[in-house]
């Protein structure tokens, strides 16, 4: 039954480096709802690609000793291989350096001008060298840079600039119109609420400090800058064309159903896309959902420490059917969700090997140990027959009902609760003890039947999420996959058809021991070579007496340090701030509070490695915007002559919110 078009994107991928867990978890969910609306009768797209542009890839292709071509070259071939590697089905790998791309950005880019939605301007503010940002007078804390602490001077750079503000009403109006625009809720409650309801500012959308860029063909010394550039993919990836002649393929898909984005990007999302389509006179997309991260269990991902989680690292110890299982029924629906060694051995053993690897395993024995592997339906029921029948004929509205709400983890949940009423019905019917009675034998066989049933359905449901999976137990059945009409039907199983002989091992059990020294080999291996790469400092070459001076401050008295509140605070997420080369934001709990910190940092830490830090809070710093970012405290540091930061830690184990006295 054809259901009409589903038009589904990812964000594309920034080619800055090679795409750790927590970045494949996107293009897996995106896949397993792509592939379950195709198997429900929907006319699929999906898109999916890479944002190539930027200073900071122009940065690091120099480092490198190549052009920015061909270092963008280089990842976006590793992020097409991972995303194979996963088994995603995507129908389109758009490049921002695409000509199509570039040649359609630069004609956007000249329309919104020509009609008078981009303006030519100047950043204009105190100046930042070091971080070549402009901030103005409210942002600075102590008349210094708000990013990294230093000096700022009065300066200017020419740009040109988007009136975000024209249609900001306009796109206050659609949301409100539109409840299922923005998902989950409370993204759309903070959107409405931080950025749109308190007045959006112009936007600049281009650079002259940098070259690798598409250049503003009418002012070539502007290149366009990242939103405008990378948001246009959804639209150009698909045939549109600014100048009104866009192919069928872009009049059939546009607008798209589903843009499925991190909660880190959310705001370029659903402010800056929908106010430039707007500009545009292009529909909005039906929907955009911002998915929650996937953390590291100790929040410790680091390069220089070799534990960066990589999907083909996890595809070598579990395979990629197990990984996309962790992934997707980890992950909550609107909070963060926790990968781990421990979790992914635990899941694998449990719901892979023993729910679902054991159960055709199992089935598939007796029959061959019963019947010479005939599975023949007989008619002979009993009262228990009914609810395994009654949840097979009815799991698939529930998982339809859940992907609908795009609760993934909640569908696959539904999945794997008709397996385990499987392995129940076997506890029940003791096909074993049966097997005993030869006046029992057509009952034995009904049974068989019916587990053989139950697990064709639930392997016919399971396919979007793990195909590969899904297929090897058919294979085993000597059967097709269902379609879902099938599925409200019990007994499409042809009766008196032949399972394999040797039921192939599904999953096999781990153990957690083995795992984990494994993984220790793995990561001893990373760091020796990040050492290679980045050798540390000599000790033998500091300071012998390892002190420096700094200016003195004037004298307080206590009563003055008394109002100051120190705490403990263990930091539970952090995501870099956009656009600002040295901020991070962290959410830090704090006994049983949590407060958003932004802090200067982002040159000595990466995100990953501040989740799950204990560290010294400032509690009760009066908040403050920085980058439009509001913090409600301060992390204390310490830093040495060169500029090098350490957050400060206690020495020993302490509960978060302890008090620093």
């Amino acid at each position: 039954m054809d259901k009409g078009k589903y038009y589904i994107t990812t964000a594309i991928a920034y080619t800055s480096g090679k795409p750790h867990i927590g970045n494949i978890y996107e293009i897996v969910l995106a896949d397993s709802i792509a592939r379950f609306k195709r198997k429900d009768g929907y006319d699929v797209f999906f898109q999916t690609g890479t944002d190539e542009h930027g200073q900071k890839i122009e940065l690091k292709a120099e480092a490198a000793g190549i052009t920015p071509k061909e270092y963008v070259d280089g990842v976006a071939g590793t992020i097409r291989e991972l995303w194979n590697l996963m088994d995603t089905s995507y129908d389109n790998f758009v490049r921002t350096t695409d000509e199509r791309h570039e040649k359609q950005v630069q004609k956007i880019f000249k329309k919104l001008y020509e009609q008078g939605d981009i303006y030519k301007g100047a950043y204009e503010g105190m100046y930042c060298t070091p971080c070549e940002s402009f901030w103005t007078e409210s942002q600075l804390v102590d008349g210094k840079c708000p990013d990294c602490g230093r000096e700022v001077k009065p300066a200017k750079e020419e740009a040109y600039f988007f009136k975000m503000s024209k249609y900001a009403d306009r796109l206050i109006e659609h949301i409100n119109a539109h409840p299922e625009f923005i998902q989950p809720v409370s993204r759309k409650n903070e959107m409405m609420n931080n950025f749109l309801l308190p007045g959006l500012q112009d936007l600049c959308v281009s650079r002259t400090s940098f070259k690798w860029g598409i250049p503003v063909d009418f002012d070539n010394k502007h290149v366009v800058y990242v939103w405008l550039d990378a948001l246009t993919n959804y639209i150009t990836g698909i045939g549109y064309d600014c100048d009104g002649e866009s192919d069928g393929q872009y009049k059939k898909l546009w607008p798209a159903d589903l843009h499925l984005i991190g909660k880190d990007i959310i705001r370029f999302h659903t402010i800056y896309w929908p106010i430039f389509l707007m500009a545009l006179g292009e529909p909005l997309p039906k929907q955009i959902f911002g998915h929650p991260w996937l953390l590291q269990g100790d929040g410790k991902m680091s390069k220089s420490k070799g534990n960066v989680l990589y999907a083909d690292d996890l595809v070598d110890f579990f395979g990629v059917d197990a990984v996309r299982y962790f992934v997707l029924h980890e992950m909550p629906f609107e909070n963060d969700g926790v990968i781990s060694w421990e979790l992914m051995v635990e899941r694998l053993n449990s719901d892979l090997a023993n729910t679902l690897g054991n159960l055709v395993n199992r089935t598939i024995s007796m029959s061959n140990k019963y019947f010479g592997g005939i599975v023949e339906n007989k008619g002979i029921e009993d009262t228990m027959d009914a609810d395994l029948k009654a949840l097979a004929e009815g799991t698939y509205d529930k998982v339809c009902a859940k992907m609908e709400e795009l609760r993934v983890a909640d569908a696959m949940t539904e999945i794997f609760a008709l397996f385990k009423r499987c392995n129940k019905y076997i506890d029940e019917t003791e096909p074993w003890v049966l097997a005993k009675d030869e006046a029992k034998k057509d009952r034995l066989a009904t049974v068989l039947y019916h587990l053989t049933e139950g697990i064709m359905a639930g392997a016919s449901l399971l396919e979007p999420f793990m195909p590969s999976t899904a297929a090897r137990i058919a294979k085993q059945l000597n059967a097709p996959l269902y379609g879902f009409e099938a599925l409200k039907e019990f007994g499409r199983y042809p009766s008196g058809n032949k399972v394999t002989e040797k039921p192939e091992i599904l999953f096999t059990r781990l153990d957690i021991k083995e795992v984990l020294e494994r993984a220790e080999a793995l990561f001893a291996a990373r760091k020796a070579e990040a050492d290679k790469e980045q050798p540390a400092d000599n000790a033998e070459e500091e300071s012998a007496e390892g002190v420096i001076d700094i200016e003195a401050k004037a004298e307080i008295t206590y009563d003055e340090f008394a109002k100051m509140q120190f705490q403990v605070g263990e930091i539970i997420a952090c995501e870099e701030v956009p656009k600002s080369k040295k901020l991070l934001c962290s959410k830090v709990r704090i006994g049983s509070q949590v407060k958003q910190i932004v802090s200067g940092i982002k040159q000595h830490y990466t995100a990953e490695e501040m989740v799950g830090k204990k560290v010294m809070v400032l509690v009760n710093l009066k908040p403050a915007t920085l980058a439009g970012v509001v913090s409600e405290g301060m992390l204390l540091c310490a830093e040495d002559a060169e500029g090098n930061l350490a957050l400060m830690a206690p020495e020993k184990t302490m509960p978060a919110g302890a008090e620093i006295c």
